[in-house]
């Protein structure tokens, strides 16, 4: 499977300290999209934009869908511009495409039959690599899920976080890297603004 798959079925992990949240894995998607679209040889990387290579057509649905979505035209888009216009509901796009592959399953949560339902990994063989990839701690994936406060992997084996990040050996991949933590950072900034300005809403309407 692509990279993003992997991320999401390794986000799916129902420990509540891996929760993660819709917005925050849409951006590292959008992220680990860009990485495959980069290994591809289908874009570089010109200091902060996406430049295209020659059209291409991946076989995995989403990212030829991202493929297909890249600015062609001069001046090349920014990264972040990129993760936060691709990131757009891509979680939900994600857990779709991987329901329908039979990746995914819906569950009850609670004993009686109309409790809510939990959507799980199956035990398939693209579960089993992408957890293989998720122990050997490979580089990209773990640092992709480092920016949405995912860690673990063989050099993690207590569950907390390790003393050291994963080395990425790729310029290029290194700028997506360090731009989905910076708008994962952008995005909890904002959940934070709207906290303290929907207490204050509340606060004037309650009164002294």
């Amino acid at each position: 499977m692509t990279t993003a798959k992997d991320l999401f079925i390794i986000a799916m992990d129902p420990r509540p300290e891996r929760s993660v949240g819709q917005g925050d894995l849409s951006l590292a998607l959008a992220g680990a999209e860009l990485i495959d679209l980069i290994d591809a040889g289908a874009v570089t990387v010109d200091e902060d934009r996406i430049v295209p290579g020659e059209p291409s057509a991946p076989q995995d649905g989403l990212l030829g869908e991202a493929a297909a979505l890249l600015t062609r035209e001069s001046p090349h888009e920014r990264i972040e511009d990129w993760l936060w216009r691709r990131g757009r509901d891509l979680a939900a796009a994600y857990q779709a495409a991987l329901e329908e592959g039979g990746e995914l399953t819906r569950k009850r949560s609670g004993r009686l039959s109309f409790g809510s339902e939990r959507v799980e990994p199956v035990d398939t063989p693209a579960r089993r690599a992408a957890a293989e990839r998720w122990e050997e701690r490979e580089p990209v994936l773990a640092a992709l899920a480092s920016a949405i406060g995912v860690e673990g992997g063989a050099s993690d084996v207590e569950g907390g976080p390790s003393d050291e990040e994963p080395g990425l050996d790729d310029e290029a991949v290194t700028v997506v890297v360090t731009a989905v933590h910076d708008a994962v950072m952008e995005l909890e900034a904002v959940r934070q603004r709207r906290t303290i300005e929907n207490s204050a809403f509340a606060n004037l309407w309650r009164g002294p």
